[in-house]
């Protein structure tokens, strides 16, 4: 595999994604610089889920042990029933678990799991820097230039676009924007002391019922505790602007359980997130720039691979370059790594946003349809992989 030394790539977004992609190409010896919108890097504080499909890669980056030192290993992902509470199914995460997928998974602050990358990348060489946006990628020849809002161009060999879900570059390549799923969520990550509950949690619980859903895992080696709560929201259908509001919280869950009720409380009501995404498409390449992360394929949360997906983007196109660049007049080789790329990773993750579509709705039933699908999840053989290994086992490993 040979080295990147020579080529020079700019990252539009400092999110997980970027952060990942930073590092992935300035270890392979890129020249790497990162332009990010905000004043500081950083994450909302609250949980992300890692499953082993991102813990094979950041233990292949020698990253896992530091996040993990601040995270926490589930020993279950459980699944109840948000009005009854009754266990319907669960994926055991022990000794079986790992050894079948090469990694464990995890649960940890997403800034945690950021500020590892972003230091990372740094440490690998890449230069980051915030306060500024990307305005516009423009090919020309062999070169992108890269105009950010201060007024500058700057010249690389090739750019990545992870400026997120609400990317600006994108319309550079399809002319649409973030689809609504009329779902808003509200989270909430509190002392694990302070959540005064009835029973020990040590796995990811999700509760699942009638337009909503509320997940509650620790975080932080138990110190702490993750909740989200995502429900319908009546006024997004009623065509209320600032639809899913903190005064349609606590109706939401009025038919649910007491163990999901008595922490609505816990909610932060100062922010609440509307759940969008984005129609899947084929092609993520305009010239010498690419889509990537959440600019290219934002999924709704219900498989937990969005931040996953960012690092297997990252992961890919760093191995895909590697194998395929020659130094010194490895330039003209970016078109086609990045098309290459591209027919690897589209197909794999407009199937878990596509996938996320379908869970969420199965998630959310109610009347017969709740009563099957309870159904479905207490009968299913636990000790079968056939339907989580598509997800799960998917490696892009490229090689020279």
């Amino acid at each position: 595999m040979s080295s990147l030394d020579g080529t020079h790539v700019i990252i539009a977004g400092g999110g997980i994604g970027g952060a990942a992609s930073a590092f992935a190409l300035a270890r392979k010896g890129a020249r790497v610089t990162l332009f990010e919108r905000s004043a500081e890097f950083g994450e909302v504080g609250a949980g992300l889920q890692v499953g082993p499909h991102g813990s094979r890669i950041l233990q292949s980056w020698g990253l896992l042990d530091e996040v993990l030192a601040d995270g926490v290993l589930p020993r279950s992902i459980v699944f109840r029933d948000a009005i009854t509470a009754e266990e319907l199914t669960r994926v055991d995460l022990g000794d079986e678990y790992r050894a079948r997928y090469g990694g464990p998974y995890f649960v940890t602050h997403r800034s945690d799991l950021h500020a590892t990358l972003v230091a990372a990348a740094r440490a690998a060489g890449a230069e980051l820097y915030t306060g500024l946006t990307v305005t516009d990628v423009v090919t020309e020849a062999d070169r992108a230039y890269v105009t950010t809002d201060d007024g500058r161009t700057h010249q690389a060999d090739v750019a990545l676009a992870l400026d997120g879900i609400k990317s600006r570059l994108r319309a550079k390549i399809v002319d649409d924007q973030p689809v609504s799923s009329g779902y808003a969520a509200y989270r909430g990550t509190i002392p694990y002391a302070d959540a005064e509950l009835d029973e020990d949690i040590t796995d990811v619980i999700g509760y699942i019922g009638p337009n909503c859903h509320f997940i509650q895992y620790p975080l932080r080696q138990g110190t702490m505790l993750n909740q989200v709560a995502v429900f319908r929201s009546p006024g997004y259908f009623a065509g209320v602007e600032n639809w899913g509001g903190p005064g349609e919280l606590d109706s939401a869950y009025e038919h649910c359980h007491q163990n999901i009720r008595r922490q609505l409380k816990h909610m932060w009501t100062d922010r609440w997130w509307p759940m969008y995404d984005r129609e899947p498409i084929e092609n993520w390449v305009d010239g010498r720039m690419m889509l990537l992360g959440d600019a290219a394929h934002p999924p709704l949360q219900y498989l937990a691979s969005g931040a996953v997906m960012a690092i297997e983007d990252a992961k890919c196109i760093a191995d895909y370059a590697a194998a395929d660049y020659v130094p010194g007049g490895g330039n003209a080789a970016w078109p086609q790594i990045l098309k290459n790329v591209n027919a690897e990773r589209a197909p794999r993750c407009n199937r878990i946003v596509e996938t996320c579509r379908f869970w969420g709705e199965l998630w959310h039933v109610d009347g017969a349809g709740r009563i099957a699908r309870n159904e479905l999840f207490r009968t299913r053989d636990t000790s079968s992989y056939q339907y989580t290994d598509w997800l799960w086992s998917y490696s892009s490993d490229r090689v020279a």
